[in-house]
């Protein structure tokens, strides 16, 4: 994602789109683009410095680490925010900064049923504990109790 500075207004500029998904050498690492980045940022130049803020969304196929399912998750960066020195080029990529936001809101335990929409499988092989149970049993502090303080 590239800027041409010249193309900047003194009053700033409205960017809106899609792009290629930046994270495609992270197949090996079990992401999987599901289509494209989408962005709405709004640029501006200020006293030698580019400024960049908007949101960012890319999907992304993740496997479910308790079910081993691929699932699509929707990577959001709602607050996504560049302030950068200009030195010399006449164009900037943002395209760094936006895959290093990205990645920083991937989720470490990507989990199928994360935001209500599926119903994990591991869940409904796993046995649920049963309450009643841990409710009767009573606490045993007699080891605490001979302590000889």
């Amino acid at each position: 994602m590239k800027v041409h500075l010249r193309q900047i207004p003194a009053d700033g500029l409205h960017l809106e789109g899609e792009e290629d998904c930046p994270l495609n050498d992270l197949a090996g690492e079990g992401v999987v683009c599901a289509g494209p980045l989408r962005y709405t940022l709004d640029v501006g130049v200020s006293e030698g410095a580019l400024w960049a803020n908007g949101s960012l969304a890319q999907p992304v196929e993740l496997r479910c680490v308790s079910c081993l399912e691929l699932f699509v998750h929707t990577i959001e960066v709602p607050a996504f925010a560049v302030h950068t020195e200009l030195g010399g080029p006449e164009t900037i990529d943002l395209g760094p900064m936006v895959r290093e936001d990205l990645l920083l809101n991937l989720p470490a335990h990507p989990h199928c049923d994360q935001h209500g929409g599926l119903v994990c499988r591991a869940a409904e092989i796993l046995p649920v504990p049963d309450t009643k149970i841990e409710e009767a049993r009573k606490p045993d502090w007699s080891a605490l109790d001979k302590l000889d303080l």
